[in-house]
């Protein structure tokens, strides 16, 4: 199968699972990555063109996290204005409960993110139908998205055309990680990361 001239790339972010990564990782407090510039770094060091990017978060109301949504919401207008695609979910708080150590029950409020890989795993196989890209490089580590890399391999053959999937992630010695199966995967290290940070700073200003 012939290896394309120039290799085509498009970014697929979970917004929130490589947040958490990043933090695991490096100890980041909130979203501070430039998406189109981290995708358009990991691109350049890959020999690929980076010709989309997309971001896919939920985002919770505003009456139930104000600092969240007015984060989100900010950020989001700004990846648009930059060219990015961005898909964005309510994000629905629950109760959940875990059993502790000592046997004793602790409840507390999580964000459930429902349909946001779902939704990146149909943009994966439409895009990769339409002849989009050539890799479809997904910053993420959701091992729910494994099956996608399957079905591309059937596209790839089906249409003898050169596909791959690749799982970007924030990797360190003390946080060592692995990437989506199936999949190639890129390591993203702290001198990367912390090179591709949005200068802007979209949470609430205080007031007094």
């Amino acid at each position: 199968m012939k290896l394309p001239d120039p290799i085509r790339a498009v970014a697929f972010f979970d917004g929130q699972n490589l947040f958490h990564c990043a933090k695991k990782a490096f100890g980041y407090k909130f979203p501070s990555y430039d998406p189109k510039l981290l995708a358009e770094t990991v691109c350049a060091a890959k020999g690929w063109v980076c010709s989309g990017v997309r971001f896919y978060t939920g985002v919770p109301d505003a009456g139930d996290n104000a600092f969240w949504n007015h984060f989100w919401v900010a950020k989001g207008a700004q990846m648009g204005r930059d060219g990015v695609h961005v898909y964005t979910r309510p994000l629905r708080y629950r109760n959940k409960t875990v059993k502790l150590p000592d046997g004793s029950d602790f409840s507390f409020l999580d964000g459930d993110e429902k349909g946001i890989d779902v939704r990146i795993a149909l943009d994966v196989i439409r895009l990769a139908h339409e002849d989009t890209y050539d890799v479809a490089l997904l910053f993420c580590r959701d091992q729910d998205l494994s099956e996608v890399a399957e079905e591309l391999r059937a596209i790839s053959k089906a249409t003898n055309r050169w596909i791959k999937m690749a799982s970007a992630y924030p990797y360190s010695p003390a946080h060592k990680v692995r990437g989506i199966d199936k999949t190639d995967w890129v390591q993203i290290d702290r001198a990367t990361y912390d090179s591709c940070q949005d200068a802007r700073d979209y949470r609430p200003k205080k007031t007094t």
